[in-house]
């Protein structure tokens, strides 16, 4: 018996960003609407509360509209170009020394698991998200220790360069060259 199928086609966020370059009001209003709430609990999850976090995306949605031309699907996919947008945002933000309030751990674990839960009812067809998230894993695993490790704290603990800079006690041009070379490898791999 084969996996069954999503009938639903995937969307296709480099497609949205050129006609948002274009000045197509539409694509900007159905990529806000499919990644408006996820791109939440990346901004929360870095600025720590509520309001800011609200301030980060309505910030960066309207970056990523007066900036969509930028975007070169030759560089990247689209949808990492848009997450991108909004750490940095919520990075900026944090560096500003805008006012931070902390999450006690309760609290930070139940937007994780709700954003976590959110993610996997959008996520369509289990078969295929299990089928990614296993390349993905084998992915990880080949890259060296480092290079995985400074992905992992970057894109799943919000960490800016600097701080995993302090974490692995590793000069901060190292780390931005392993990043940037590992993500590389990754979606030469995923590709």
């Amino acid at each position: 018996m084969s996996p069954p199928t999503s009938t639903a086609a995937p969307f296709d966020y480099d497609a949205a960003l050129m006609a948002c370059a274009r000045g197509d009001r539409q694509a900007f209003q159905q990529l806000y609407q499919r990644e408006s709430r996820y791109l939440m609990g990346v901004a929360l999850r870095i600025v720590r509360h509520r309001q800011q976090a609200e301030d980060v995306l309505h910030d960066a949605f309207i970056s990523i509209w007066q900036r969509a031309e930028s975007f070169n699907p030759a560089l990247g996919e689209g949808r990492g170009w848009v997450y991108s947008v909004v750490r940095h945002a919520a990075l900026n933000m944090v560096r500003s020394g805008a006012r931070q309030v902390s999450l006690d751990e309760d609290a930070a674990e139940a937007v994780d698991d709700s954003a976590s839960l959110a993610a996997y009812a959008a996520a369509g067809d289990p078969f295929e998200l299990r089928a990614d998230l296993g390349r993905l894993h084998g992915c990880l695993s080949g890259l060296e220790p480092a290079r995985r490790d400074c992905i992992l704290y970057a894109y799943v603990e919000g960490c800016s360069h600097g701080e995993i800079a302090e974490r692995l006690q590793t000069p901060l041009g190292t780390v931005k060259a392993w990043i940037q070379r590992g993500m590389r490898a990754l979606r030469e791999c995923m590709g």
